[in-house]
């Protein structure tokens, strides 16, 4: 199968596909953190490329609700946040999961199809993920853990935080491998 991973500079997604025998690629603006199958530029470049699945990570910046303190002054960065979600969930793709926290998407866009967190695949922390789908089913939690803790939204002012809080969890990207690669 032919995945694409769009808006994702880290390949945790990516290479957990690759694991499990998928043409995997990552598409970002930023450079790969891993080394592996990566184009740097804008998704729309490599979206027509006949692929089969894409797992989306559109930024968040604009769209999370745990900015909404700041919705007033981004009416223009709010809007090319949401057509680009638009762009997106309307791409050539029979297989789309489309992944934001909390956000506006909900109420601009769609609700989500579902909404996901770290400790039901075998980590600790909540962070509630939200998941748009089209042509998957529902991700079903491999590992429930004890212990949740809100580790992200703690997470202390830094450089390279919102870099920090964007990774996907492993075991969720393994779960989306072993689930919708199948």
């Amino acid at each position: 199968m032919r995945v694409l991973v769009a808006c994702e500079y880290s390949g945790i997604v990516r290479d957990a596909f690759i694991a499990k025998g998928h043409d995997a690629m990552s598409c970002d603006l930023l450079p790969t953190e891993r080394f592996g199958p990566h184009y740097q530029g804008h998704v729309g470049n490599v979206l027509h490329d006949n692929w089969d699945m894409m797992i989306a990570h559109p930024p968040c910046t604009h769209l999370a609700v745990s900015g909404a303190r700041w919705f007033k002054d981004k009416i223009p960065e709010q809007k090319a946040a949401l057509d680009f979600v638009r762009f997106l969930l309307t791409a050539p793709i029979k297989q789309i999961a489309l992944e934001n926290p909390i956000s506006i998407i909900s109420t601009r866009i769609r609700k989500p199809d579902q909404i996901i967190q770290p400790w039901q695949f075998g980590h600790g922390e909540t962070k509630a993920t939200c998941l748009w789908l089209k042509g998957l089913p529902l991700l079903e939690p491999t590992n429930i853990v004890k212990g949740r803790e809100s580790r992200i939204h703690k997470m202390p002012p830094s450089k390279d935080r919102w870099k920090k809080r964007s990774l996907t969890y492993k075991g969720i990207a393994e779960a989306m491998a072993e689930q919708w690669g199948a």
